[in-house]
């Protein structure tokens, strides 16, 4: 997923997914929101610590480039 498919799918400007990347900015928990939504995922989903079976494992679902997406931004929060 590129950062313009994210922010597409989460309502929000591509501009702000790159500042998140780059950790310019914090994002709300509304925006969390937004981008777990664009990602297919919940918020609990999101900041939860529990291991899923591997069947069940949103994460293992992901391609390379939504993996390495996804470490960016939680790198940048």
């Amino acid at each position: 997923m590129t950062q313009n498919a994210l922010a597409y799918q989460a309502g929000v400007s591509p501009t702000y997914i790159y500042q998140l990347e780059r950790g310019e900015k914090n994002p709300t928990i509304e925006y969390i929101d937004n981008i777990c939504w664009g990602l297919g995922i919940s918020i609990e989903e999101f900041f939860s610590t529990k291991k899923e079976r591997p069947e069940t494992d949103k994460l293992s679902a992901l391609t390379p480039e939504q993996k390495q997406l996804l470490n960016q931004f939680l790198n940048s929060l």
